[in-house]
């Protein structure tokens, strides 16, 4: 069956977060049909159905597909679409409806969380932009995989927060809290991964605290990528010492992070991690399970369209 051009797949992701989110949905779902919006609509049922789902709209056909979610899900709808057998991926317009616990990217567009009507304004009213889709390709028991990213990849530490955070929050239901956890947690630990790293032919040996690879902000540590210059931001933080840890949090949330003296940064098309010893290795929030390493990160300049704030 053919689809009408301007209808909407639409995916919801109730595992996002709280009880409060999962209601702010009917609120989302009765505003778009008092501006009748065309759309069919979708719950994810768990991990990895936002990635199934979003690559069996695609391949049905649907040309708008919206993800009401954060930046996990986001990652899961990219990953659907890069790997769906649409011929040309630039054809979809992916459009966003920030919900659930991290929503990074939409804050670099400028959506506002609550304002969800705004959103769905600015669906409809259909502005994109070409934007870069990186990727992660390494080989797993003998076969290439390749997974895609929108904001960043974090190797190290950045991992380690992140799958502390995914953790801690099954039992407060809150990101900053989980967040301020994990930090407290791991603020002592300043743990370092033997690493083996190549940046435009130059070659990066020893022992480092985290490396983040951004095609957007990358959660503050790439503060200056932007996903549509077809660059990635690459930020190598070395071991700091405790003072210059907590002077390093704060310049963090200043968005100064590349001003401390243990950050060196890059611009760069592609990276190729040799090694990271022992290191976690996360994309837009998603921790890959299995170990992965020698891998290669690149980008895919315009890949997708997204839909913009007005």
């Amino acid at each position: 069956m053919a689809i009408e051009p301007n209808r909407w797949g639409i995916i919801y992701n109730p595992k996002a977060g709280t009880r409060k989110v999962q209601k702010r949905w009917e609120k989302i779902r009765e505003y778009m049909e008092e501006r009748k919006v065309a759309f069919d609509y979708l719950q994810s049922e768990g991990y990895g159905s936002v990635e199934r789902l979003s690559r069996m709209l695609a391949n049905n056909g649907y040309r708008t597909i919206v993800i009401v979610g954060g930046d996990g899900a986001l990652n899961d709808a990219i990953n659907g679409i890069m790997t769906s057998s649409v011929p040309d991926k630039s054809e979809i317009s992916l459009g966003l409806i920030p919900n659930g616990i991290g929503n990074d990217f939409a804050r670099f567009w400028g959506f506002d969380f609550d304002d969800y009507k705004a959103a769905v304004d600015w669906i409809i009213n259909h502005r994109t932009r070409l934007v870069d889709v990186g990727y992660c390709s390494y080989n797993h028991e003998g076969a290439e995989v390749q997974r895609y990213f929108l904001n960043a990849v974090n190797i190290g530490l950045g991992a380690r927060i992140v799958q502390i955070t995914n953790g801690t929050k099954r039992f407060w239901g809150m990101k900053g809290l989980s967040y301020l956890a994990s930090l407290i947690l791991l603020l002592f630990e300043r743990k370092l991964y033997r690493s083996h790293i190549k940046i435009n032919g130059e070659h990066i040996r020893g022992r480092i605290m985290t490396l983040c690879v951004g095609s957007a902000r990358g959660y503050g540590l790439t503060p200056n990528a932007v996903p549509y210059n077809g660059w990635l931001d690459v930020s190598v933080v070395y071991r700091p010492e405790l003072m210059q840890m907590i002077a390093g949090l704060w310049m963090l949330l200043q968005g100064r992070i590349l001003n401390h003296k243990m950050v060196k940064p890059y611009r760069t098309r592609k990276v190729k991690v040799l090694r990271a010893k022992n290191a976690r290795v996360s994309l837009d929030g998603r921790v890959l399970q299995e170990q992965n390493f020698p891998l290669e990160i690149g980008i895919k300049p315009e890949a997708v369209q997204m839909i913009i704030p007005a």
